[in-house]
């Protein structure tokens, strides 16, 4: 899968964040020269760091709310993974401006950066909440609704114009609709801390994470590994099919929030046998929330030869053993 990335270099925007810098460990350890562009408003010193050391690695302190930033950091690349972003559906009903600043200015800068850099492929992360008060289950990438959140208008915003790139200047170009990504990495601090990063920290500190609902809203909860395959698949496949279009990235399964938490507590309480009596507390839904979320990746099993491995029962084990190595 790598062997068409050799002697390339490759941009991972919003590097030293979550996804971003699961990619850039996954790049170098295949040795692939990777460049990271960060301006560090979410991503953290401290994901990058065991990188810095490695000549492969080429790290640019940069915004991509700055055009000249993003020029500098295409620069002499061939491929660019786009995953920097603000996310979070509450923050950008908080703070729409700034969402909508980093998340389709900055997005547009980058699509002008790679065209002027004559980069050969554009992989961007696409979003789940692009589906928005479609209520059919499986989701299917052709069938989508009216947007529920501003975060959401800026993602499906990001589909329209790397459509509109490829066809007025011919980038070619691949969207990743993300369905709950979790790993490690994710952060379980600040205001907006995704779900399961947020309740492992809180069984950790033996506190009671509390569920907007009554627990029996579902998600199609993805581990990191499925997301790092489907992004190497897409800048390496060499079927033109499947290029310039948008694919869901996800398992396929849904699971609702209370079969979470049961998950949570089977595999910490092999670290803390004391977790499984922590007792799950309830609030009001929150705004923008979508009941449910379950994602059809037929088309990228068909078109990019996917194949996740990682179930949510695998993907929690995994992502526990890490936090409880680096939380305590």
């Amino acid at each position: 899968m790598f062997k068409n990335l050799q002697n390339k270099t490759v941009l991972v925007t919003g590097g030293a964040g979550f996804i971003g810098s699961n990619l850039c460990e996954t790049l170098l350890s295949n040795n692939i020269k990777t460049v990271c562009l960060d301006n560090f408003s979410t991503g953290k010193r401290q994901n990058i760091e065991p990188f810095l050391s490695n000549n492969k690695f080429s790290l640019i302190e940069g915004d991509i709310r700055n055009l000249e930033d993003c020029h500098t950091a295409c620069k002499d690349v061939d491929y660019v993974l786009h995953q920097a972003a603000l996310g979070s559906v509450p923050r950008s009903i908080n703070d729409p401006i700034t969402t909508n600043d980093v998340n389709v200015s900055g997005f547009l800068n980058m699509l002008v950066a790679a065209r002027d850099a004559k980069v050969i492929r554009f992989v961007y992360a696409a979003s789940s909440s692009t589906y928005g008060d479609h209520e059919a289950l499986p989701k299917v990438e052709d069938i989508i609704g009216k947007p529920l959140s501003p975060y959401a208008i800026t993602k499906y915003v990001n589909e329209l114009y790397a459509d509109i790139f490829q066809k007025s200047y011919g980038l070619d170009t691949i969207g990743l609709r993300y369905f709950n990504v979790f790993g490690k990495r994710q952060d379980p601090d600040g205001a907006y801390a995704a779900v399961i990063p947020l309740f492992v920290k809180q069984f950790i500190n033996h506190n009671s994470p509390i569920i907007n609902g009554d627990g029996n809203y579902s998600r199609d909860f993805t581990y990191i590994e499925n997301v790092i395959q489907m992004n190497i698949l897409a800048i390496t496949t060499n079927n033109k099919e499947a290029l310039n279009t948008v694919y869901n990235v996800a398992f396929g399964e849904r699971t609702t929030l209370l079969e979470l938490t049961t998950l949570l507590k089977k595999h910490l309480s092999a670290f803390d046998e004391s977790i499984k009596d922590i007792v799950i507390k309830h609030r009001e839904h929150r705004v923008g929330d979508i009941p449910h979320s379950l994602a059809s990746v037929n088309k990228a099993k068909k078109l990019l030869n996917y194949n996740p491995r990682y179930n949510i029962n695998d993907g929690i084990k995994e992502a526990v053993s890490w936090y409880w190595k680096n939380l305590k």
